[in-house]
């Protein structure tokens, strides 16, 4: 059975209250009689595993979005000196 939250506007009491889907709403607050209203949260269901996303549904795509997913490989950079060659002149024997 689900829970609800109750807040009255009189006193500002506010208390959880478990009830079934049929029950009528409360309206009366147990502390001073005030009228009260239904507090409305953030729900309290994660999905967790697989089958949740639209990408578990199909069979190859979790192969195909992980490798979009990763950045492409760099290569490593070189950090030895370029090598230089000098040229001497030819001599020249007339």
């Amino acid at each position: 059975m689900p829970t609800y939250a109750y807040a009255c506007k009189e006193c500002g009491h506010k208390f959880d209250a478990v009830q079934s889907f049929a029950d009528a709403t409360l309206t009366q607050c147990p502390e001073c009689g005030g009228a009260l209203r239904k507090q409305y949260g953030s729900i309290g269901v994660t999905f967790n595993g697989s089958g949740f996303y639209r990408t578990d549904s199909r069979a190859g795509a979790s192969k195909s979005s992980d490798a979009a997913a990763k950045p492409a490989a760099t290569p490593a950079k070189s950090e030895s000196k370029p090598t230089t060659t000098t040229t001497t002149p030819a001599s020249n024997t007339n």
